[in-house]
């Protein structure tokens, strides 16, 4: 099993690759879903990083993925600008999960 990142800057790509994860730079929103179908369906595959604007970007999809498949597991990480809104994401995980607002 491996990781996978999807990002939006060449920094945050290139240091994963530096740790030995491969992956993708993509801007657009039909590139950011096309590359995070072709990971989902990579059964080596078992943990996606995205970068936090990438998850904001497709949003719907990656929630669709999280809620509805056992694997892979996607993690938001923060990007290079430390925008972090993990807090946002978690709480509106929970809320699409369980239909409760935190």
């Amino acid at each position: 099993m491996k990781f996978f990142v999807i990002s939006d800057n060449i920094d945050t790509q290139m240091g994963m690759r530096l740790a030995g994860i491969e992956g993708v730079v993509a801007h657009s929103k039909d590139h950011v879903i096309a590359e995070l179908d072709k990971a989902a369906e990579d059964k080596d595959v078992a943990v996606i990083l995205m970068t936090e604007k990438l998850v904001e970007l497709c949003g719907d999809k990656v929630y669709d993925i999280k809620l509805n498949r056992r694997r892979p597991l996607i993690v938001e990480i923060p990007d290079r600008h430390g925008n972090s809104n993990v807090i946002n994401s978690i709480s509106h995980y929970v809320e699409e999960a369980i239909g409760i607002k935190l």
